[in-house]
């Protein structure tokens, strides 16, 4: 008998099968019958989890591939065909795969939605509920999300048998670890004041709302004489994956990316995270915030309001806990830019 299923809910860094999760895979799985799968909203996330787990996994005498789109179809279905005990998955990828008979689901006894309520938020949620209604084997059933309502209490009430929840520190309850500053911006100041944070301050990451900011923002920081690459879904896999690397390696210190392309940055040293417009909810900017003070280190979150974003800063700061105070006005040329302490006059 497998225990109840799983039910994690917090800020989750990396939340992944465990060791023991791992051991409860049986190994020496079949040509295109995997035992455990792991569901994950974007590729990057997917080289992410399968690079975490292939040290473990190898381990335990297992085999683990991740299977995503805008990488070779033929490569991932030839790993298959070979015997992979744990697949790491995109949601249309995989069943693209099922549908042409190149990947199995009847021998799975473990599977983790991973980030599940970004899953629900990017629309995944009927591809999620294809796949879990295609595991037929008695299976344990692992959901890690940041919110359990909405499309994400619904595939718990629905999929999840006698579920137990573990809350791992709430999102209001981190935001200690980190500096928040909301600056009130002229809209063609913006990139200026981009680069002379990004110049005090390091590893830096900007986000923006659409692909074609990103683009526009990358250009106007290389313009700037800033070491800037963007991330976003238009471009291809190789070149997003390249633009990390270069991140990680320090070989450029801002990335423009959007929501999406964000969530495989899995780097400890980001001191920096910009909102280029004020997020839509407290929801969106702890996503967006997440990346900067991570592994014990200090991080500043910076939000740019225009004159009226004002407001929205302010709910902002309400649903943080934080003193409500309007932004502080400021120019591209202001000193206290490249080091942001002393906006709090430190």
């Amino acid at each position: 008998m497998f225990p109840s299923h799983a039910v994690k809910k917090g800020r989750i860094r990396g939340a992944l099968p465990s060791g023991a999760h791992l051991a409860r895979i049986d190994r020496d799985a079949a040509p295109r019958k995997p035992h455990g799968l792991v569901l994950v909203p974007t590729r990057e996330l997917a080289l992410q989890v399968a690079e975490v787990l292939a040290p473990i996994a190898k381990h335990c005498g297992m085999r683990v591939l991740a299977v995503y789109g805008g990488a070779s179809r033929d490569k991932q279905i030839d790993e298959l065909e070979r015997g992979v005990d744990l697949v790491v998955a995109t949601p249309l990828r995989l069943i693209d795969l099922i549908k042409a008979g190149e990947v199995g689901l009847d021998k799975i006894t473990v599977i983790t939605l991973d980030e599940a309520d970004r899953m629900a938020d990017e629309g995944f949620t009927p591809q999620v509920e294809w796949i879990l209604r295609h595991i037929t084997a008695e299976h344990q059933t692992m959901l890690f999300s940041a919110t359990l309502d909405g499309q994400v209490g619904h595939l718990v009430n629905r999929y999840l048998k006698s579920p137990v929840e573990v809350a791992v520190d709430s999102a209001t309850e981190t935001v200690g670890t980190m500096r928040h500053l909301f600056l009130a911006i002229h809209r063609l100041d913006k990139d200026k004041v981009i680069a002379s944070m990004a110049a005090g301050a390091g590893q830096t990451v900007v986000f923006c709302d659409t692909k074609r900011q990103c683009d526009r923002v990358e250009r106007a920081l290389v313009d700037l004489n800033v070491k800037a690459a963007a991330i976003h879904g238009d471009l291809t896999q190789v070149a997003r994956e390249k633009a990390l690397k270069r991140f990680e390696a320090n070989q450029i210190n801002v990335l423009v990316a959007t929501d999406v392309a964000a969530r495989g940055i899995d780097i400890d040293d980001v001191s920096l995270v910009v909102h280029y417009e004020p997020p839509i909810d407290v929801k969106a900017y702890l996503h967006r915030s997440g990346r900067t003070a991570r592994a014990g280190r200090d991080g500043w979150a910076v939000t740019l309001a225009e004159y009226n974003q004002h407001t929205t800063c302010r709910i902002i700061q309400r649903g943080l806990r934080l003193d409500i105070q309007p932004p502080i006005e400021v120019f591209s040329n202001d000193p206290r830019l490249k080091d942001l302490r002393k906006f709090f006059g430190e």
